[in-house]
């Protein structure tokens, strides 16, 4: 099996390294990733800008291929499809692990959920794997356990044109896994003022989220909270069919 591995929080990232070892119990690992932090670049592509590739060595992530660019996760994707595979595409598409929860509203703003969209796109199995820990040495060891089984296990199941998976993974033990829905839910007071020397302000993300329902068992951030691990099938057709009834309103 032909695995692709990117993710968003740069080449040199733990969770990258993790990843690329544990599929290569499933197949021949082919990564392609960010030369430094993308995180937060949801989808972005390099319109404006011209994209590099370079092939390095393998250093301490075993039998695989290793490549590294400029662009963003989502570029990662697309130089790997068009200039590495030349249009055979992979059999499988991961990306992760990401430092940090991409669960409910921030599954809009990832860009590790960024790459796996573009190979859902083509029509390409894609999973996305976070964990709820930001610290750069973050451990791993609990999540890493469930990754290659639930990889193999998804696998089994169809992965129809723009289907892709979205699992996240929290901080510490583990009690079990869950199938969920994306959580509903909002950031506030999200800009932090400075001023820098010449006196000028300037601001940095920062802010805290809000989750709109709490107590639903059914949401990856009750899951998470609770200690399980949350699969959210997730699809890039972003249209709201319930509300898609012209008659409703008195277009027809």
């Amino acid at each position: 099996m032909e695995i692709l591995i990117t993710n968003d929080d740069g080449i040199d990232s733990k969770g990258l390294r993790v990843l690329s070892r544990l599929m290569q119990s499933l197949g021949h690992v082919t990564v392609v990733a960010p030369d430094g932090a993308r995180s937060g670049q949801s989808g972005a592509i390099s319109v404006m800008k011209p994209m590099r590739l370079k092939k390095i060595s393998s250093h301490d992530n075993g039998d695989c291929d290793i490549y590294v660019s400029n662009g963003t996760p989502a570029d990662c994707i697309k130089l790997a499809l068009n200039i590495i595979y030349q249009g055979k595409n992979p059999d499988l598409v991961v990306s992760g692990i990401n430092h940090g929860s991409n669960a409910s509203v921030n599954v809009v703003y990832s860009g590790t959920m960024g790459a796996v969209f573009v190979a859902a796109e083509h029509s390409i199995p894609a999973i996305g794997f976070s964990l709820c820990d930001h610290n750069t040495d973050a451990d791993f060891s609990e999540f890493e356990r469930y990754i290659v089984p639930l990889t193999q296990k998804l696998l089994s199941r169809p992965f129809p044109c723009g289907f892709c998976y979205n699992i996240n993974a929290p901080k510490g033990k583990i009690l079990g896994i869950r199938f969920t829905r994306q959580c509903r839910g909002y950031w506030e007071k999200e800009m932090k003022e400075y001023t820098d020397p010449s006196g000028e302000p300037f601001y940095w993300l920062v802010g805290n989220f809000v989750n709109c329902e709490p107590d639903n068992e059914e949401t990856d951030e009750w899951a998470l909270s609770h200690g399980y691990i949350a699969i959210t099938p997730t699809t890039i057709d972003m249209t709201a069919k319930e509300w898609n009834d012209s008659t409703s309103i008195g277009l027809e």
